[in-house]
């Protein structure tokens, strides 16, 4: 956002609560959002669409392959904002049927000294009501999104599929796809739920009740033998694709981290880029793969492109570098593209295992 320095603006940011200085960047988005000019002008700057990076996925166009992971838009509250900071899609939720506080704060912390995050947030979001109400007003809107779904932290864990059965039916006409999220840390149990036989059931359940694709998103904590045969299972139950990764509770990455909560940012990057390339060695040209977890360059971001990312994801360093992030990562990619003499981001696409 060149209108402003986001330098100057972090100098700020970081003397304020993490929560606070999030959602003081949040109303910022929506004042960005009712002003057209304004928002036009940003746009101009920010935005790169170029025909070496455009796909058709999901029935819908992606201008750019890098998008805002979920966690950031919690409410849906900062859709028509992502475009104009140059994000080609966004990822809406984690939401819940029910509304929920989450965890007792404090449960957001900088590790500054690491260029990372580390939270213990526990899905706060309005519900599903909410979320499908604040869908409901982008009808018009040309730009794909995606939902990410989770189960309400009362909710026991023989009755989870109940709720993701809640909220398939809630959002069965809404978003671009949906993601079913059974691998943050920050829900007792939930990542009990990465089993294969809650795997088989659910995505049965889920392809019954919509005709939206349906991703799985997976923890970066598992052995990639034991990730790799989670993912096929969802792959053949009918998940239409994978996200890795969530954040990781290997808190001996660091000596800042506190001992609750999942780290996401700069220390998550080699572990997170590992057990992807571990998995797109497997399941490249099977389903749709997204890579998430401290992408922080262009180059990282086409590491994940080459080892089977058809889709990247950014979160974390955002806060860390700012929006300029998100072009850089965009035009760098088309650079190198044409330094490895492909025409277009398919041709790139798996490119270590071609």
């Amino acid at each position: 956002m060149s209108l402003f320095s986001y330098q100057n603006l972090k100098k700020i940011f970081f003397k304020l609560d993490p929560e606070t200085a999030h959602s003081l960047a949040g109303f910022g988005l929506r004042a960005i959002a009712h002003c057209p000019t304004i928002q036009r002008l940003v746009k101009e700057q920010n935005f790169v669409a170029h025909p070496m990076l455009r796909q058709e996925l999901f029935g819908r166009t992606f201008q750019n392959p890098v998008g805002l992971g979920a966690g950031f838009d919690k409410n849906g509250q900062y859709i028509t904002a992502m475009p104009t900071i140059g994000f080609g899609y966004t990822e809406v939720g984690t939401v819940t049927p029910k509304p929920q506080d989450g965890n007792a704060k404090p449960r957001l912390f900088r590790l500054i000294e690491d260029n990372s995050i580390q939270n213990a947030m526990g899905f706060n979001n309005k519900g599903s009501y909410y979320m499908l109400q604040r869908l409901k007003k982008l009808y018009f809107l040309d730009y794909p999104i995606g939902i990410n779904i989770g189960k309400n932290k009362l909710t026991p864990e023989n009755e989870a599929l109940e709720d993701y059965e809640i909220l398939f039916k809630a959002f069965k006409n809404y978003g671009d796809y949906i993601v079913i999220n059974i691998s943050s840390p920050n829900t007792p149990g939930l990542r009990d739920l990465q089993n294969e036989n809650f795997i088989k059931a659910i995505f049965k359940m889920g392809k019954e009740i919509t005709s939206q694709p349906i991703l799985l998103k997976i923890a970066p904590d598992m052995e990639a033998a034991d990730a790799i045969a989670l993912c096929k299972t969802a792959v053949d139950a009918g998940a239409a694709g994978i996200i890795a990764t969530n954040t990781t509770i290997d808190y001996s990455l660091t000596e800042h981290a506190k001992d609750f909560g999942g780290i996401s940012g700069a220390l998550l990057t080699e572990k997170s880029y590992q057990l992807f390339r571990a998995i797109g060695k497997e399941l490249y040209g099977k389903t749709l793969l997204i890579s998430v977890g401290g992408i922080d360059s262009a180059e990282e971001a086409y590491k994940r492109i080459k080892a089977g990312a058809t889709l990247v994801q950014i979160y974390s360093m955002l806060i860390y570098r700012g929006p300029a992030l998100i072009k850089e990562i965009n035009e760098g990619i088309i650079t190198l593209l044409k330094k490895d003499g492909y025409s277009h981001i398919s041709e790139a696409i798996g490119a270590d295992w071609k």
